[in-house]
This record gives C-alpha cells, structure tokens and sequence, in this order.
C-alpha cells in the first residue's frame, strides 16, 4: 500500500514539475524577444553611459536656454551702457561663452584595437588605452601653442574645466564620454602643430602608438565652428564644519 502511494505522487509530481518549468522557459522567451537576458559587463557599461550623456546634454541645453531668457529679459530692464556691453563681450570672449570660427586642428585620441588587446595578454592593461593625462597633455600643448579657443568632444573646455578618468570612460563638465576622444583648437595651425611637436608627454604617448596601435591623429582644418560653453560658471569647493577658512588669492589654473 505505501509503495502504491509513493509511485502515485511521483506520477503526479512530475509532470507537475515539468509544467511548471516549460511555463518558466515560454515567459524568459516571451519577456526577452531574442535578446540577451544577461548582457556582458562591457554592453551595459557602454550603454549606461550613452544613457547618462544624453540626459547630460539635455540638461545642458536647458540651461542654456534658460540662460538666453534670463539675458533677455534683463535687456528689456532698460539699455546697457555701450561701454559696459562692450566689456561684457570682451570678457566673453575670454571666458568661452561665445561661439568662435576660424581655422585650426583636430586631434584624436583611440584606444587599441581589440586584437592588439588579444595578442598581448601579458601586457599591462593600462598601456592600451587612452587616459585622462593623455587627454590632458594634447590640450595644455595646444594651449602652449596659442589656442584661441579649445572643444572636447565637441563641448567647450574653458580655464575651469576639469578632465578626470572613471573606469573606462572620461568624465568632461560631469558627462562620461567613450573613445575615440575628439580635441578640437582653433589657431595658427603651423604653431599648433609645432606645439604638439615639442611635447614631451606626447612624444612619450607616441611609442605606444607605435607599440601597441593606440590612436594618435592630427588633421588640419581650414575652417572651425565651436559652440559657446553653456554650462555653469560658479567655484564651489569643499569645506571642513566648523573650521573657518581664511580668505586667500583666487585659485590658478593650468593651462592657458
């Protein structure tokens, strides 16, 4: 009697079970449609990143026009004395809030390609990419040579501007960016290049160029637009609670 038994739940529990994991299979397949439930680390990365820079623009451009109204409703405030506007412009045009045109050059920036990547297991992971420093050193050169005016990216870089590396991406005013890494400057091109030329850091980049294939591409242009920085002029910096500062200089900054 007790062996009847245990072979009738056996004959019901089994195909219970099988029921219910085909149910399983047919929901995973219909949620899914063809995709991968459980993409790789590097797909997701990629993307949270395309994510974030986008939202990032959004907010930029926002502001922006937020801006514009605020100017203009303090235009119909009354005039501005002409001399006044005209320190204003001049003092845009120092800081990058206006858009710039003129000649100049574009330098790129790549990581290796992958098979290089795959011939060469043992090497240190960190001589096959760009790197903030790498970044860094293309535009202080460019700087050095003159520049009137700087994008990454296509954004403005203007003297408060901080570049900084997290994880495989580089962080530019708060927005992570993926290579390939696109400088832009507009000036003389013979004393830009000469400038780029004369770098130590870039020469020392340019072994590993040769090495390991990383990307280093110059190309001259006739004619440049650049945008306006659009994004915010404040300082912050942070403070200890309860410890009072002493007023100091203003800050310097590398670079131009």
């Amino acid at each position: 009697m007790r062996r009847f038994r245990r072979i009738s739940l056996w004959r019901v529990g089994a195909p219970l079970a099988l029921l219910c994991a085909g149910l399983l299979f047919a929901t995973s397949a219909t949620n899914a449609r063809g995709t991968d439930l459980r993409p790789s680390r590097n797909t997701t990365l990629a993307g949270l990143v395309e994510e974030q820079s986008r939202r990032s623009a959004s907010l930029v451009r926002q502001h922006a026009a937020l801006t514009q109204d605020i100017e203009k409703l303090q235009a119909q405030q009354g005039s501005i004395d002409p001399a006044l506007a005209k320190q204003l412009k001049d003092l845009s045009d120092e800081v990058g809030t206006t858009p710039v045109t003129g000649p100049g050059l574009t330098v790129t920036l790549k990581d290796a390609p992958s098979e290089v990547v795959k011939e060469n297991p043992d090497v240190d992971a960190d001589w096959l990419v760009i790197h903030q420093q790498d970044i860094q050193a293309v535009v202080n050169a460019l700087w050095a040579g003159g520049a009137d005016a700087i994008s990454i990216q296509d954004h403005r870089v203007i003297s408060t501007t901080g570049i900084k590396c997290v994880g495989n991406s580089v962080v530019l005013h708060g927005v992570p960016y993926l290579p390939p890494y696109k400088i832009t400057a507009i000036g003389d091109r013979r004393k830009l290049q000469q400038a780029l030329d004369d770098s130590q850091y870039i020469e020392n980049l340019q072994d590993y160029v040769v090495k390991f294939q990383l990307g280093y591409d110059v190309k001259s242009e006739s004619s440049i637009s650049m945008p306006a920085y659009e994004g915010t002029l404040d300082l912050q910096s942070a403070t200890v609670p309860g410890f009072e500062r002493t007023p100091s200089a203003s800050p310097t900054v590398s670079g131009r």
